[in-house]
């Protein structure tokens, strides 16, 4: 029988406990993404609680999206997509067929947060994060420009890793050097007008129009792993919805 961890508030029901106990071996990384969890029987068994409680524990993570029930299947670790999650806002195709952005690292430092970033990853202004520039750019084009926020010292390593590492994508990277997983983001977006620093990364005139996309990135544990703001041009800004 495993001891479930002192809660804040020890009034929490113990289907309550229980899932954040579940929440916390995902984030530890016991439980993978993509990976099947034991099946409800082993758990009540290795907890030493009733059937019932810990089907309400998973319902309460299957309603949070960290994992998914699969009819026939089990209950899986639900692996967060985030491919194509910025891009589907900005076109990046050529002679109509999509093309692949890839990414250049501009710049790397430890600064103070600020109050924008503190704020979103729960730290203050004060606090030190490691901040990184990357140019996102679709056949050598610019495309998006990101300013990111890492809090300290979670993301201490990334700051000595080779900038040919970073690649396209940096969530895998965070899992593969910092042992840091991305579960979910919250997005942000609004219109803007390019400063002069924006303008130059991008390749356009100062005070034309571009797309501010502000991101916060959440772990398995619900903590704030990520804080970015992305600036697009507006003229290759796209968005589509089917409304019915």
């Amino acid at each position: 029988m495993l001891h479930l961890p002192d809660a804040p508030d020890q009034r929490l029901p113990l289907y309550q406990r229980l899932k954040d106990a579940f929440a916390g071996r995902i984030a530890q990384g016991e439980w993978r993404p993509g990976a099947a969890i034991p099946p409800e029987g082993e758990l009540a068994a290795e907890y030493g609680v009733a059937l019932g409680t810990v089907r309400k524990a998973i319902e309460g993570l299957v309603q949070e999206g960290l994992i998914d029930r699969r009819q026939g299947r089990g209950t899986f670790v639900r692996k967060a997509d985030f491919t194509n999650a910025l891009f589907r806002f900005f076109r990046h195709t050529q002679d109509g067929q999509p093309m692949r952005p890839t990414g250049r690292l501009l710049a790397r430092r430890t600064g103070k947060a600020g109050t924008r970033a503190g704020q979103a990853l729960g730290l203050s202004a004060d606090a030190q994060v490691l901040w990184l520039t990357r140019l996102r750019l679709v056949a050598g084009e610019p495309l998006v420009v990101d300013d990111i926020a890492l809090p300290l010292p979670a993301f201490a390593v990334l700051a000595d890793v080779p900038p040919a590492d970073f690649g396209g994508l940096l969530y895998p990277l965070y899992e593969r050097a910092a042992a840091q997983m991305v579960a979910r983001a919250r997005e942000h977006i609004a219109f803007a007008r390019a400063d002069a620093v924006t303008a130059k990364r991008l390749g356009i005139g100062e005070g034309e129009p571009v797309i501010a996309i502000e991101r916060i990135a959440f772990g398995y544990d619900g903590a704030a792993l990520e804080w970015r703001l992305s600036y697009g041009s507006a003229e290759r800004f796209s968005y589509d919805i089917e409304i019915r």
